[in-house]
């Protein structure tokens, strides 16, 4: 059993989903890993990591809606009886800066996936997603740790 610290970095095309199933899975490989567990950890408060539909782009379409509606930009409205209008205090960064802390507070930043044979264990329509909440393009850093078997095969065609 052996253990691999390192960091990924991914490039977001802004807000909405970036698939980073078959960077994971050639990260895995590179490393010469065969089984074992990839805990990865997002350094960053405006994004989140997430498992999900990867057949149908209209699942990501409305989980973006949905999340919109729960989330505001500006201000939301109070759960109380004289649903009072409340602005966030933190906008220095931007309208979608607050909006994007709470959707990170709301979703994942850690994932915990298993891996067999140098790929990472998930269903049939199911992909690894990073979510970006800003609405400009970001450069975003993964942590990755890997604890697992190493592989007798060296992946020579990545």
């Amino acid at each position: 059993m052996e253990q691999f610290f390192s960091q990924l970095n991914i490039t977001t095309n802004g807000e909405g989903f970036t698939d980073i199933t078959d960077n994971l899975n050639l990260f895995i490989q590179k490393c010469n890993f065969d089984s074992g567990i990839l805990n990865l950890t997002s350094l960053h408060t405006s994004c989140s990591l997430t498992i999900n539909e990867n057949a149908d782009p209209n699942v990501l379409k409305d989980l973006k809606k949905f999340i919109k509606s729960l989330v505001p930009y500006n201000c939301y409205t109070s759960l109380s009886q004289d649903k009072e209008e409340i602005r966030y205090e933190h906008f220095q960064e931007g309208e979608d800066d607050m909006p994007a802390h709470i959707k990170t507070a709301l979703t994942n930043t850690n994932l915990s996936l298993s891996f067999q044979k140098g790929e990472i264990v998930l269903g049939t329509w199911q992909a690894i997603y990073l979510w970006e909440h800003r609405f400009s393009p970001k450069k975003r850093t993964l942590s990755v740790h890997i604890i697992g078997e190493k592989n007798s095969t060296i992946y020579n065609d990545i």
